[in-house]
Parts: structure tokens; C-alpha cells; sequence
């Protein structure tokens, strides 16, 4: 594998057998800029944008609720990120979970490194990656589900689901270790997300009257802004896993750019061939297809490769929510699973092969072929499937026995603006 020349600040990089090139000793101003940078965008993907995004999925008697769901739960794991979930996810332990050794950050100090950047940069960038993990899941509960089971399942599932998965990728666990290449999240991140969305769908049921009423987006400008917003963090969620303002973080952001481009173009070519109509709405979820696909490879693969991927991408997510979804007969409201769990999945088994150097990619591990490095992304892929689906049961499962994870069929009708918040988007 060739040489880097930083340290990737989810400790993807420092994880790969092969690697040997030092931490910097000192800060570097530069990369603490760019990486302070690249945490306010992706606190940005989350509020406003991915409220923004899904709020334009929903009907507008709905909308309000999600953003509040959105909002109170980003507030929830900022908390509980700072008070164990940094420390078990970084922290030194066995293939699952660190320590707590840094519990509400005690033994940090202000000048303590990771790599170029001080660690408490480190710890509000990663913070802003389990924040906009957890808001991504209540896209597949939308419209129904109670308000304080959303809290008792987060707290649930980000301690058993988020927190492992990320140790056992980035933080020195059993997948990283075992060679699995995850340059930004999409196992952490989107995999390990869609599948708790999915399973929650199942759980809670569809929504009333699906399946005999019109479901439509109440609004697509909203959409098309909370896609913009995504699209614009995305750079910090990606060029930010690079660690520094380096040659992978450049390489990272115009991977990000091409594979985005190209999912963009492949989704809206295949809807107009099928339905006869290019749609923003297909661009907007082409958009998100692209992101998605790249976000594991962004740093590891050309810029040929990225393009495949993005074009790729584009296809399978339009699959993923008109014939994958139709199969499963799930009600989905966000697409959470179609988009983000296929695509992060077509993205993770991609990345095992555009990365390798024959390709175009920065090249493989010494002595790993693309066929080793294929069975460690399945590998990473199956088992975050079957963690997070089994996390996720778990805690909804508690949350029904402690509150009832679904409003009443009144409350539904009315929506959850008024019966769970007592607010109306639109008055008059």
C-alpha cells in the first residue's frame, strides 16, 4: 500500500497493515482549522439539512415532528457522546468497546493530540458523525411513532450499535484490525443506520391508509434545500476523514464531487427511461445515492473508480426504492433503507475493488489482493447488519414495553404536529 502522508481522523488509516507513517509530534494550525471546518458541516448535514430533507418527504401535518425528532435527538447524543460514548468508542479495550478512560473527556487536556489535530477536535467531529447516524434513522419511523420512544431507542442504540460498530471500524476493534476499509462511514455510518431504520419499520407498521392513499412530498423546495445542505456538509463529512488538509482530503473531495455527479445522472436517465419523466425528486435522491456510495471509498479509490461508483450508485438506489422496496413491503417513509442501506452496501463491496493500485486506487494493503479485501468488506457488511438489526430490536422493543413505540390511530390521522407537539407548520 502506498505511504500516506496524515493520519485519518477516524483511525481508518492508522488501522491498515502496511501503514507506518508517523502522527505528527505538534498541532498543525492548518489541519485544526480545516478540521473545525469540517465539523460544522457536518453538524450542518443534520440541522438544518437533514430535517430539512426529510420534513419536504412528509406530509405537512408531519413535519414539525420530525424536525423536533431530529433536533432533540442530535441535542440527546451530543450529550451522551461526551459522556461515555467518545471514550468507549476511542478509548483503548477489546474488539468492541474502548474504555472510559475519557468519560465526560476527564484526562483530555487542551493540547492533547489525535494525529495533527487536538483531540478535542477530534471528539466534536466525531460527535457530529453519531448525531447525524442516529437523526437518519427516524426517516423510516416518520408519521407514527411516539415521541419519548424515540428517545429511550436512541439512548439504546447508540450505546449498543453506533458505539461498537465505530470501535470496531475506527477505533481500533475487530474489523479494522481484520482490514476492513471504511475511509467516512458507510458501514458505520449508513449501513448501521438503514438497518435499525428498516427494522423499526417493520416493527411499528405502516403508516394508515398506506397502500390506498396518495403519500406525496408536501414540499419539494424543502427537499431540494435540505439536499443542497447535505451535498455542501458532505465535503466535511468526507475531505474531513482524511484527518488534515491533505493530499487524500483532496483526493477525498473530488471523489465526492464525480461519484455525486455521476449517481445524479444515472438515477434521473434510469427514472426518464422508465416513467418518461426526469424528476427533482430524483435528482435530490440521486444526489444522496452518490454521497452515500462514496463515502466509504472517497479516499481510498481514483477518480475513475469514484465515477463507477457514483453511476452505479444512481442505479441501485433507484432500484432500492421502487423494486427492493415493493419486495420487502415496507413503509419507509424517507427511503432510509433503499437509499442508504443498498447504496452504502454497493459502496463498501465497491471499495474493495477500485481501491486496489491496478485501478487507479491508492493501493491495497501489502500482500492483500482484491479478493482478501472483498471477503473483509462482506465481512464488515454482514456483521454490521446483523448487529445494528438485533441492537435496533432490542430497543424498540424496550421502548414499546416502557411508553408503546406508536400514536393512536386518531392521533395519526390528525398528525403528530398537533397531538405530539401541539404546533402547526402552516397557518391560516
Amino acid at each position: 500500500m502506498k505511504k500516506l502522508p496524515s493520519l485519518c481522523v477516524t483511525g481508518v488509516l492508522a488501522l491498515l497493515p502496511g501503514l507506518t507513517s508517523a502522527a505528527p509530534a505538534v498541532a498543525d494550525k492548518a489541519d485544526n482549522a480545516f478540521m473545525m471546518i469540517c465539523a460544522a458541516l457536518v453538524l450542518f448535514m443534520t440541522i438544518p439539512g437533514l430535517a430539512l430533507f426529510y420534513g419536504g418527504l412528509l406530509r405537512a401535518k408531519n413535519v414539525l415532528s420530525i424536525f423536533t425528532q431530529i433536533t432533540v435527538t442530535f441535542a440527546l447524543v451530543c450529550v451522551l457522546w461526551v459522556g461515555y460514548g467518545y471514550s468507549l468508542t476511542f478509548g483503548a479495550g477489546n474488539p468492541f468497546f474502548g474504555n472510559l478512560d475519557w468519560a465526560m473527556l476527564k484526562g483530555i487536556s487542551i493540547t492533547a493530540t489525535m494525529g495533527s489535530i487536538y483531540q478535542y477536535i477530534h471528539v466534536a467531529y466525531q460527535g457530529a458523525f453519531a448525531c447525524i447516524t442516529v437523526a437518519l434513522i427516524v426517516g423510516a419511523l416518520a408519521e407514527r411513532i411516539r415521541f419519548p420512544a424515540v428517545l429511550i431507542f436512541v439512548v439504546i442504540w447508540l450505546t449498543f450499535s453506533y458505539i461498537p460498530v465505530a470501535h470496531m471500524v475506527w477505533g481500533g476493534g475487530l474489523l479494522g484490525s481484520r482490514g476492513a476499509l471504511d475511509f467516512a462511514g458507510g458501514t458505520v455510518v449508513h449501513i448501521n443506520a438503514a438497518v435499525a431504520g428498516l427494522v423499526g419499520a417493520y416493527l411499528i407498521g405502516k403508516r394508515v391508509g398506506y397502500g390506498k392513499e396518495a403519500f406525496r412530498p408536501h414540499n419539494l423546495p424543502m427537499v431540494f434545500t435540505g439536499t443542497a445542505i447535505l451535498y455542501a456538509g458532505w465535503f466535511g463529512f468526507n475531505a474531513g476523514s482524511a484527518g488534515a488538509a491533505s493530499d487524500i482530503a483532496g483526493l477525498a473531495f473530488v471523489n465526492t464531487v464525480v461519484a455525486t455527479a455521476g449517481a445524479i445522472l444515472s438515477w434521473v436517465g434510469g427514472e426518464w427511461g422508465v416513467r418518461g419523466k426526469p424528476s427533482l425528486l430524483g435528482a435530490c435522491s440521486g444526489t444522496i445515492s452518490g454521497l452515500v456510495g462514496i463515502t466509504p471509498a472517497c479516499g481510498f479509490v481514483g477518480v475513475g473508480g469514484a465515477l463507477i461508483i457514483g453511476i452505479v450508485c444512481g442505479l441501485a438506489g433507484l432500484w432500492g426504492v421502487t423494486v427492493l422496496k415493493r419486495w420487502l413491503r415496507v413503509d419507509d417513509p424517507c427511503d432510509v433503507f433503499g437509499i442508504h442501506g443498498v447504496c452504502g452496501i454497493v459502496g463498501c463491496i465497491l471499495t474493495g475493488v477500485f481501491a486496489s493500485a491496478s485501478l487507479g486506487g491508492v493501493g491495497l494493503a501489502e500482500g492483500v489482493s482484491v479478493g482478501k479485501q472483498l471477503a473483509a468488506q462482506l465481512e464488515s457488511i454482514a456483521i454490521t447488519l446483523v448487529w445494528s438489526g438485533v441492537a435496533a430490536f432490542i430497543g424498540y422493543k424496550a421502548a414499546d414495553i416502557v411508553v408503546g413505540l406508536r400514536v393512536s390511530e386518531e392521533q395519526e390521522r390528525e398528525g403528530l404536529d398537533v397531538n405530539s407537539h401541539g404546533e402547526n407548520a402552516y397557518n391560516g
